[in-house]
């Protein structure tokens, strides 16, 4: 291939790449495999999933996936799709997606849906490059985002848009409620605000005030950028409806992650994220859109249209270069609340509050263990230990209890603090046995003697 193109090496290929700016030899990557090799790998790997009951939450949920939801997603004809180009031959995947966007504006209430991004972190760093496109009135091209949204959202975003001169600056929770309120946002508020973000419910699954938050902010000609779990959307106010002055009501943007709706936790993914705006935004709007049409001979069809990719127009004036989503996942999600409904969701949403209360009055009863925030909650609580959290937590897993997330290098300042979650799977008995855990974990002295015994 060299000699047909004529050149002598392939670093003649790259010669306009500066010296310092090319990697070295990549010694960390180890040697070629081969499929033996590489099936044993991942069978060891899949043998240290543990199969201890789960309270782990923060960010990615063990909800009941109905049996139906992967059988019908990895139907040969949804699992091997890839990308609806071609109208004509994709009218099935194009269809499926359309149902998707309008189940998930019915759940945000907001007016348009894209086809999905990778996941909820870059779809926040998507939401705020949309917000500072959108937002004419300011110049600024500052984000107020409270530190009590999920710390790998605010890492993943910063990463994205520091590169396009965009200052996240941090708004700090309330001790008292671990919430961020108006009041710490107004303190941390300059002269030119382009968006905020906010986080419903937050990642220590408190519940924000976002609805004079909003208000506040659109007074302020601030755009609101929402960051929910979709399915915490069927049974509190969605984004679309927050705020109390009609006259501007609801966030601008909406995005998040899908997990929660059909997707199990799979060691971190694939999952996918969801990104939703109203209708003055949707020419920001990245990746794809599916509209519904007819052809000549008037029958419905659907295409994908407001292309404003860099693949469809010139590059600089392309809204980003996402090419591609995670649409096997969102078919699946699509089909999971297709089954669910709307009743089944707000009865799953229901339960896994239900459990939380259950499982922190219990925990709560426990010396040594205490709730760190007084405010409403969903499916997620923060309880602080008398006890090296990272400790109690080992414990607990050789009981088979794996019993939270350990928020010491994320909040170092709530000290030995763990965030517990409970969803629809977890039954009495395992709040139970969860309970009389922490209990002998709590009780034992010392801690280190008891796990070298479990």
């Amino acid at each position: 291939m060299l000699e047909a193109i004529g050149v002598d090496s392939i670093d003649d290929l790259f010669d306009e790449i500066p010296a310092h700016l090319r990697a070295s030899s990549l010694e960390a990557v180890p040697e070629g495999m081969t499929e033996m090799e590489v099936s044993r790998l991942m069978h060891e790997r899949a043998d240290s999933n543990t199969r201890a009951l789960c309270f782990m939450g923060a960010g990615a949920y063990q909800h009941h996936i109905p049996a139906a939801v992967w059988e019908i997603t990895t139907r040969g004809e949804f699992y091997s799709a890839y990308t609806p180009y071609q109208a004509e031959a994709s009218q099935g995947t194009l269809q499926l997606t359309y149902e998707y966007q309008s189940m998930m504006t019915a759940l945000t209430a907001m007016d348009v849906s894209n086809a999905s991004m990778y996941d909820g972190a870059s779809s926040l760093a998507e939401a705020i490059l949309m917000a500072v496109r959108g937002n004419r009135k300011s110049k600024s091209r500052k984000i107020l985002i409270p530190t009590t949204v999920n710390p790998g959202y605010r890492k993943t975003a910063h990463t994205i848009v520091k590169g396009q001169q965009i200052e996240l600056v941090d708004v700090p929770y309330d001790e008292t409620s671990g919430t961020a309120t108006l009041e710490k946002f107004k303190q941390t508020a300059e002269d030119d605000i382009t968006a905020i973000v906010l986080q419903q419910p937050n990642f220590f699954g408190g519940l924000e005030a976002v609805d004079e938050i909003t208000d506040w902010a659109h007074e302020n000609n601030i755009l609101v950028i929402a960051v929910i779990n979709p399915l915490v959307a069927s049974i509190v106010n969605p984004p679309g409806e927050w705020g109390n002055d009609d006259n501007s009501k609801g966030a601008d943007i909406a995005c998040g992650d899908g997990q929660p709706l059909g997707a199990p936790m799979s060691a971190g993914g694939p999952y996918y994220g969801l990104l939703c705006c109203k209708q003055a935004l949707v020419r920001q709007m990245p990746g794809r859109i599916v509209g519904r049409t007819v052809d000549l001979d008037g029958r419905d069809g659907f295409v994908l249209t407001l292309q404003a990719r860099e693949q469809h127009i010139r590059r600089s004036k392309a809204t980003s270069n996402i090419c591609t989503n995670q649409g096997l996942v969102v078919t699946a999600s699509t089909i999971y609340m297709s089954i669910m409904g709307a009743a089944g969701l707000e009865n799953t949403a229901a339960a896994c509050h239900a459990n939380n209360n259950m499982l922190v009055d219990k925990l709560t009863a426990i010396d040594g263990v205490k709730k760190a925030f007084d405010c409403s909650h969903f499916h997620e609580t923060v309880l602080q230990l008398d006890k090296p959290a990272a400790d109690v937590l080992a414990a607990l897993l050789d009981k088979g209890i794996l019993g939270g997330y350990d928020l010491s290098k994320d909040y170092p300042e709530l000290g030995d603090a763990i965030l517990v979650c409970t969803t629809e799977m977890r039954s009495k008995e395992d709040i139970q046995a969860y309970a009389d855990a922490m209990q002998q974990v709590m009780a034992a002295t010392p801690l280190e003697g008891l796990q070298e015994t479990a």
